[in-house]
């Protein structure tokens, strides 16, 4: 249910993930990888006990507002998660014949069982959701007319990029997919087989979806060929990974030149050869190497060089305006259009990006279809995130939290076998962490929601922290900077806070005019200063950030440290 507040989808989230969390995971900063925050909420989702009585309990007292949702995506699936219990009137529609949008259509199925996706999905549909299934909405005017009071878009961007201009394009059109469409056509299962001899095109997370599905539909020789180098491609390195297991090649540094027709009929493409060049600001260019062109055969070849957004069920005489890119302009603080009872989420506002970034967007878009339908202001009246600090302290050495550093690298996620997964595309690949090993990996986190907090007044100055600290991160020093910049600081601290990314705690008001440098970047947040500290200057205090949601609703239990409340929210109950 902490899950569930906030992502949403917390089992799916926890296969498909695009991780933009971990980066900033500071277990990576000393070790070679961070926490597997991702894998680790899928432990939470796949162990958890009964949690639908925890959930918002239907039918809601109605309010009389009206909510249309177009496309069944992860954007739209938040909105209609957030505005039901609040006793809006939801009515979502899709072509699909189920709810998912491109969770559904374009992420595979041994990477994403279609019984998790159900499950979740049906948790939100549960709630009431009008749903209009098997209907493409072709005119936005007609759904305003139908008398609305707010409509969001959260329709995607489902137009693949093609290369239409390259020679041979239009010969070999049957057997020249767009990668998109093709993912679609295998999980609605109108496409069962592929050619032996496979190319992908493209460097991203749908291409690398494509060349191991193709795998799985025949594809024997299957090679990813790419424009940009190996390291720049977009693809997430665990992506690259998976693929390259399954004996996928990855050739970079080829532009393709033409598809090759032999007998009316595909036979390879050609690709000129290049090298990546960057200009003193940085900027790429790829400059041919002259060497002569490569021919690859082909039986088939997919095309995942991108995607785009549409908009032709969109009039242009509705007041939304659109940029040069035929994109709608919106709003990135309220997900407004300039027409305002038409809000967008996703990758429908602007552009590709992920299903975590979709569900952010629905949070903030359902906020203000909320504040809009209640004759608020969309800006002025948004409350901030909800934030608290409290004290995790239980005696001298006790505290709510393992504040116990483990020192191991992190786990590996087990993988069923490719004698298995290989033949099967509906066997999902990654197994999971077990009870165990989930917790054991979950020991790695170095608590960042544990912060140290300095009481400058109590301190008398004992150096005592300075000399228990593991990791020599606290440096008392003279208030002047020399030189007068944060950069002479950094050279000051016990050991050089080299980091500029990573902001320095500084306190000041100590008794003698020094002042705490504390570098964040190698902290471990085990408490030892804490402990060690005989005034109590030091505390170890837990961070608790809850992201806002239409109507102040907050779903499942609020947990700081180890302290977990549990509020039931039902039909107008807390």
């Amino acid at each position: 249910m902490v899950n569930w507040d906030s992502n949403v989808f917390p089992g799916i989230l926890g296969r498909t993930c695009d991780r933009p969390c971990e980066p900033a995971c500071r277990r990576g900063r000393i070790d070679e990888e961070p926490v597997a925050i991702c894998r680790l909420k899928r432990v939470a989702a796949d162990n958890r006990d009964e949690v639908k009585h925890l959930m918002p309990q239907p039918p809601f007292t109605p309010n009389g507002k009206k909510i249309a949702l177009i496309g069944a995506g992860p954007a739209s699936l938040t909105v209609a998660r957030d505005l039901a219990p609040l006793g809006y009137e939801l009515h979502l529609f899709d072509e699909q014949f189920k709810g998912g949008g491109f969770m559904r259509s374009q992420i595979p199925s041994f990477r994403l069982p279609e019984t998790v996706l159900d499950e979740e999905v049906d948790y939100i549909l549960d709630l009431g959701i009008h749903t209009h299934f098997n209907r493409y909405v072709s005119s936005l005017k007609e759904v305003l007319d139908a008398e609305y009071d707010a409509v969001f878009v959260g329709t995607g961007a489902p137009r693949g990029r093609d290369l239409p201009d390259l020679p041979g394009r239009q010969e070999g059109d049957a057997n020249i997919h767009i990668g998109i469409n093709w993912l679609a056509s295998v999980a609605f299962e109108h496409t069962h087989k592929i050619g032996q001899t496979v190319i992908v095109l493209g460097g991203g997370n749908t291409a690398m979806d494509c060349c191991r599905t193709a795998r799985r539909l025949g594809g024997e020789d299957v090679k990813v060929i790419v424009r940009s180098p190996f390291a720049t491609m977009k693809a997430s390195p665990w992506e690259k990974e998976d693929a390259m297991h399954e004996d996928i090649p990855i050739i970079d540094n080829h532009v393709p030149k033409s598809f090759v027709i032999e007998d009316g009929k595909l036979a390879g493409m050609t690709f000129e050869k290049v090298e990546a060049i960057y200009d003193e600001n940085g900027k790429r260019s790829l400059v041919p190497t002259g060497e002569p062109d490569v021919f690859f055969p082909a039986d088939d070849v997919l095309i995942a060089v991108g995607q785009e957004n549409a908009f032709p069920w969109i009039e242009r005489n509705l007041g939304i305006d659109f940029d040069k890119w035929e994109m709608p302009v919106v709003d990135r603080t309220t997900f407004q259009s300039t027409n305002p009872r038409v809000f967008f989420g996703g990758d429908a506002a602007f552009g590709p990006e992920n299903v975590i970034t979709a569900v952010a967007h629905g949070h903030q878009a359902a906020v203000s279809i909320d504040l809009f339908c209640h004759g608020k202001n969309l800006l002025t009246e948004r409350l901030p995130p909800f934030v608290n600090l409290q004290s995790v302290k239980m005696g001298i050495h006790e505290w709510a939290y393992d504040s116990k550093i483990d020192e191991y690298d992190r786990l590996r996620v087990p993988q069923a076998p490719k004698t298995r997964t290989l033949v099967n595309r509906k066997q999902e690949v990654e197994l999971g962490f077990d009870q165990l090993d989930g917790y054991k990996e979950a020991m790695r986190c170095l608590n960042c929601d544990v912060q140290t907090v300095f009481d400058a007044p109590k301190c008398i100055e004992c150096d005592a922290c300075v000399d228990i600290c593991p990791t020599s991160c606290i440096t008392f020093t003279p208030f002047e900077l020399e030189g007068g910049d944060e950069n002479d600081l950094r050279g000051r601290t016990k050991v050089p806070a080299l980091n500029s990314t990573q902001a320095l705690y500084v306190q000041d008001n100590l008794k003698t005019g020094r002042i705490m440098v504390k570098d964040e970047d190698v902290c471990l947040h085990c408490g030892l200063c804490a402990e060690r500290c005989p005034t109590a200057a030091w505390d170890m205090q837990a961070f608790w950030y809850n992201v806002t949601k239409a109507g102040h609703h907050k779903y499942g239990p609020t947990v700081v440290g180890n302290l977990v409340q549990i509020q039931r929210n039902g039909n107008g109950a807390a």
